[in-house]
């Protein structure tokens, strides 16, 4: 009877210890630092609301700043090459209005001295190389080119914003790899069919 007590006692010692040693293991494991693989993770850089409202005031203070901050240098000559025209034919425009208005106003005062009143050698002619229905139809003709030019003008400067204010919405379009959507081709191979298809991937 003693040696089933001692048997037993020794065999309830060793339970004990062997529940103690598990839950000692077990701190250890939790106690471990988790390691993680840096390189593993990818850093994105956050998207910056404010980009665009940047861009688009840039650029309306000075036409192609706003796409030297997105940085699309090769769109500066385009934006500045299109206001330069668009200048060049208002100033053209209004100069020749000017010119046959200017006539226009002196034959009304009554003189005969305007620049059509002279031939090209210089010598004054008689009647006039533009009659008065001319000049006025001239007028009409520079002074509509010259708010068409005006127009055209302003809607390149309008269009020099928008174009920076939609290149920055771009540049933070969130183009991820983990999210793809390709089209694909299967042979049923019951019926042998062919099963055309998209197929949407998106990984964790």
């Amino acid at each position: 009877m003693p040696n089933k007590l001692i048997t037993a006692f020794a065999c309830a010692l060793l339970f004990c210890f062997s529940i103690a040693a598990q839950d000692s293991d077990n701190q250890k494991q939790d106690d471990v630092p988790e390691i993680i693989n840096e390189e593993a993770i990818e850093f994105r850089e956050e998207i910056n609301p404010l980009s665009p409202a940047k861009a688009a005031f840039l650029s309306a203070v000075l036409p192609g700043l706003g796409q030297a901050y997105n940085k699309k240098y090769w769109k500066i000559p385009i934006v500045y090459g299109a206001l330069g025209t668009g200048i060049y034919f208002y100033i053209n425009n209004n100069k020749e209005y000017n010119r046959y208005r200017d006539a226009y106003k002196s034959r009304l005062a009554g003189f005969k001295n305007d620049e059509f009143y002279f031939g090209p050698d210089g010598t004054q002619l008689t009647t006039p190389r533009i009659t008065d229905d001319g000049l006025r139809r001239a007028q009409k003709f520079y002074r509509r080119n010259k708010e068409l030019s005006l127009l055209v003008t302003i809607g390149i400067y309008a269009l020099n914003i928008i174009d920076a204010n939609v290149d920055a919405h771009l540049l933070q379009y969130n183009v991820d790899e983990n999210l793809s959507l390709s089209p694909h081709y299967k042979i049923n191979e019951i019926d042998a069919t062919g099963n055309l298809g998209l197929t949407l991937n998106l990984k964790f």
